[in-house]
């Protein structure tokens, strides 16, 4: 059995077809009979000074083995297994043993995460983990955690970094179909609280070979760097690339790229001396890392090989742009990055632009576009409303744009919902009937011509993803989250439009975190955490620009302000801002003591 060829995932027409038995656990057991040897995954450790660790294929499969045995003693197949645990190569081997165990994995993380307790305990109730698992560091941190949960029942939790490799003899071997769970993947709370998406290892084996076939990976020696979460969709896609192809992915912690993103930068650079490097991240670490992580003129740092994916709803052009400028002379190619749509449903990736073009802006007239029609315009022109193009959808993978109060297929330039459809769709959300039915069985009444399903099974449903977007030439635009938009005047607002005119009004607001939404059904509120170094600026002069910058782009009257601390606003564990805490925060008086100067009266 040798390493996948990506030809015999192909079908004549060019199309995904996955052979017969491919999950997971078989790809990873085809790298140990083939590479073995070979380094599955990196592990640059910068708690005390620089320590990489490494694992091998061959090592990686008695880990393997042996967490699994103890998992086995404590959970059947099918039960839930939730790996609790920091970054590192444990949590990695944690999270395949459970899986070759025949138990179906829960990747969270430690207690030790700070301002994500609640989220922690949403996704614990929902799994029901039959067992734990953690690493010595964190045990202490984690039987705290259950313990004070009321009204659930704690599991056992085992510490698999004091499993010995021998446990391995004690392995059962599990038989593991294309169509069982892989794993539940919990969403990360931007518009509502976490649910689990059940995704089938026919799920990721499809959408790990979208990515490849989409963004030209086909080179086995294309290898990762990561510090994302490992239990976000993005991070576990990172870990999953090595296992198609018999690569490796180098990874490091999130708290390691904030404290010093020159970090992933020289890791990147590092990769690009032996081949091709990939990467992904959200808005804002492109823009931290241009701003805090540009190495000396004359570092020896050479990033001409990287494949930089930007995946947030919406893609932030001003991020490339940063990143563009600041990296260059380091030998960023100008088609390194790759703006792209995915989300958890789809077990990641829906759509990215093709190798060879560069990221691109389409200005759309802001009036006409608040009404749902798109209509083209300069980018000087006074109503210009941009957007990143996130270029063209997966092999295999449908998606069309719909009204979505009838279910109805809209033309090109018609802004509406984005529905799915593909085997990297998810099976549904876990535990939550009611929920799949409302987001995993959209009806779609198809345009009669030109239609985006065009090829698409007539007789399976659409998932709703709560994302507004348009066709432009074949391109689909992402316009943001239709729960987030803003209704007022008649039109629809886009809030992270309203936010970018915030930010532009006065250096006083930190760029990218602003958050704006409506109380009361018509007072539209807008909460800005303070710019580094203004906290003696006047706040009243700098709520007043805002007031201004609004009324003149928006032709919106601001009912209210709050100047906040930095830190204020409520995010996610992937970064992304959670309007609809921020505003639960602001009816609950949270930023009652925040600056603020009086409305002045409403126009009539």
């Amino acid at each position: 059995m040798g390493l996948l060829q990506i030809e015999d995932c192909l079908a004549p027409d060019g199309s995904i077809r996955l052979p017969p038995g491919v999950t997971l656990i078989s790809l990873i057991e085809r790298n140990i009979a083939s590479v073995g040897d070979a380094v599955a995954y990196r592990y640059l450790d910068f708690a005390s000074g620089t320590r990489v660790s490494e694992v091998t294929w061959n090592q990686l499969g008695v880990r393997m083995l042996a967490i699994g045995a103890r998992v086995q003693q404590v959970a059947g197949r099918g039960d839930r297994v939730a790996i609790l645990a920091s970054q590192g190569l444990d949590y990695v081997a944690a999270f395949f043993a459970a899986i070759r165990a025949g138990s179906i994995a829960v990747p969270l993380f430690a207690p030790e995460l700070p301002g994500h307790a609640e989220r922690l305990d949403v996704a614990l109730r929902n799994a029901r983990p039959h067992a734990v698992l953690t690493t010595a560091s964190a045990r202490t941190a984690v039987e705290g955690f259950l313990g004070a949960m009321t009204g659930f029942d704690a599991p056992p939790v085992l510490t698999v970094d004091e499993i010995p490799d021998s446990a391995a003899t004690a392995f059962t071997p599990t038989a593991i179909d294309v169509d069982d769970v892989s794993h539940l993947q919990y969403t990360g709370g931007a518009t509502r609280a976490p649910v689990g998406v059940e995704i089938t290892h026919r799920n990721v084996g499809t959408n790990l070979l979208q990515m490849i076939l989409s963004i030209d990976l086909l080179d086995r020696n294309t290898h990762g760097v990561s510090w994302l979460p490992l239990y976000h969709d993005m991070g576990l896609s990172m870990i999953g690339f090595p296992t198609v192809y018999g690569g490796h992915t180098t990874l490091m912690s999130p708290t390691a790229f904030i404290r010093r993103p020159l970090r992933w930068i020289e890791a990147l650079s590092a990769g690009c001396r032996a081949g091709r490097v990939v990467t992904a991240a959200p808005n804002f670490a492109y823009e931290w890392a241009a701003a805090r992580g540009v190495p000396a003129a004359g570092a020896d740092v050479d990033l001409a090989n990287v494949s930089l994916i930007i995946g947030s709803e919406p893609v932030s052009f001003s991020a490339i742009t940063a990143f563009d400028t600041a990296f260059a002379p380091f030998g960023l190619p100008p088609t390194a990055f790759k703006p792209s749509y995915g989300l958890a449903e789809a077990t990641l990736f829906v759509s990215t632009i093709r190798p060879s073009e560069r990221a691109r802006m389409l200005y759309t007239d802001r009036r006409e576009f608040g009404r749902g029609r798109v209509v083209p315009v300069r980018a000087d022109d006074p109503h210009a409303f941009g957007h990143v193009s996130c270029g063209h959808i997966a092999r295999n993978l449908w998606c069309v744009v719909v009204d979505p109060g009838t279910g109805a297929e809209q033309p090109d330039g018609t802004v509406g919902e984005i529905w799915l459809q593909g085997d990297n769709i998810g099976r549904g959300y876990w535990d939550r009937p009611e929920e799949t039915r409302r987001a995993f069985h959209g009806q779609l009444l198809p345009l009669r011509e030109h239609s985006h399903s065009d090829g698409a099974p007539s007789d399976e449903n659409w998932f709703r993803t709560g994302d507004l977007g348009f066709y432009v030439e074949g391109e689909l635009f992402v316009a943001g989250r239709l729960a987030d938009v803003v209704h007022l005047d008649g039109r629809w607002h886009y809030p992270h439009d309203l936010e970018t005119t915030v930010a532009d009004a006065t250096p006083v607001v930190r760029r990218g975190y602003v958050a704006a939404f409506t109380v009361d059904g018509d007072r539209l509120v807008v909460v800005a955490e303070r710019a580094t170094g203004t906290g003696r600026a006047d706040p009243a002069s700098a709520i007043e620009h805002i007031r201004t910058a609004v009324q003149q782009r928006h032709g919106l009257h601001v009912d209210d302000v709050r100047l906040v601390p930095a830190g204020a606003i409520p995010r996610t564990t992937s970064g992304k801002l959670v309007r609809h805490a921020c505003r639960d925060d602001y009816l609950h008086g949270v930023f009652d003591g925040a600056a603020v100067t009086p409305a002045p009266p409403r126009p009539r």
